[in-house]
């Protein structure tokens, strides 16, 4: 349900045991757009019972963190934050996971951080679904609830309504991917700068790489090089030549850094600067196409329509909509 000024109504579950980060990092990078509202929900008098005396002393646990406005209110949310809790072998109050499994019933986005996906899982929300958590806590996810497929070292996942992510970093990929989908990619753009991180990642990178990185910058200059020339033919052998290692070694210090393959992260900001220039200019598909590297429009369009679900057109249409309503926000 809407706010009564058309803004997108976010509420996070400051719920007993939970991770003080997981609460504060959606209410800080949601509450950056004023296109969101967000509350802090949960029972005042339950968190005030909730014992932390046994509690170790570096568990960063929510205890000074007091919600804004009661459990009831999570009926109003469009979006639904669960974030990590300790212990997830311990249930959370009822309450809590009757707020979320409305929230669902009603069709409202679900956002789990690291232990969060565990109220959900009990909740019977994940069962057929796929999710992901902290890859501490895979293995423990697939045992107490095998009806939940669970994917292995993935930044986030997103199922249908609910989105489900590893630990509090990820948790920002999280918030900046709905970010994306609601407001268009130059506007999550612009919140991850705010919030002084990168733009948002693919769901598809791994939560973390094995082994150290590599000496050096990195390569941090030739990925910024494919970037200024995206619109060219870029190659991995024209990657390795610019990074003046061999094309086996750089490919596997690409992969190292980036966690996936050269060609695929290259298409990937294809993709990313296609959806800025739908957004921001009212260039033609033809000249975005040469712009990108996509070639022909035909190319453009196929490839686009694949990876973002809709055509170029749709995607304009759609973002610059956003862009009127965001204006009158502000």
């Amino acid at each position: 349900m809407r706010s009564r000024d058309d803004r997108t109504t976010v509420a996070i579950l400051a719920m007993p045991r939970a991770y003080s980060l997981d609460v504060s990092i959606p209410a800080h990078v949601f509450g950056q757009h004023p296109g969101y509202r967000v509350f802090v929900c949960g029972d005042q008098n339950l968190d005030a019972d909730d014992d932390t005396s046994d509690r170790p002393s570096h568990i960063d646990v929510a205890a000074d963190i007091r919600p804004t406005h009661s459990l009831s209110d999570v009926e109003y949310a469009d979006i639904v934050v669960v974030p990590g809790y300790e212990d997830p072998s311990l249930p959370i109050p009822d309450g809590y996971l009757k707020a979320v499994q409305l929230a669902g019933e009603r069709g409202a986005r679900i956002v789990a951080v690291c232990t969060g996906v565990f109220a959900l899982a009990a909740s019977g929300m994940l069962d057929g679904k796929t999710a992901t958590t902290h890859w501490q806590y895979t293995d423990q996810l697939r045992t107490t609830y095998p009806g939940v497929d669970v994917a292995e070292n993935r930044l986030f996942v997103e199922d249908g309504a609910i989105l489900t992510s590893a630990g509090a970093g990820s948790g920002i990929d999280a918030c900046l991917h709905v970010i994306q989908s609601d407001f268009g990619t130059t506007v999550a753009d612009d919140v991850a700068k705010d919030v002084v991180f990168s733009a948002a990642r693919s769901a598809n990178e791994p939560q973390y790489v094995d082994g150290s990185p590599p000496p050096r910058a990195g390569l941090r200059a030739t990925r910024e090089w494919v970037i200024e020339n995206i619109g060219s033919s870029i190659t991995v052998q024209g990657m390795a030549d610019h990074s003046r290692l061999s094309r086996r070694t750089f490919i596997r210090h690409f992969v190292r850094e980036t966690g996936m393959p050269p060609m695929h992260w290259v298409a990937r900001q294809r993709i990313l600067g296609a959806r800025r220039l739908l957004e921001s200019s009212d260039w033609s598909v033809e000249r975005i196409a040469g712009a990108t590297g996509f070639g022909t429009a035909a190319n453009f369009r196929t490839i686009f329509r694949r990876e973002v679900g809709v055509t170029p057109t749709a995607y304009r249409k759609t973002h610059a909509a956003t862009a009127v309503t965001r204006s009158h926000t502000r």
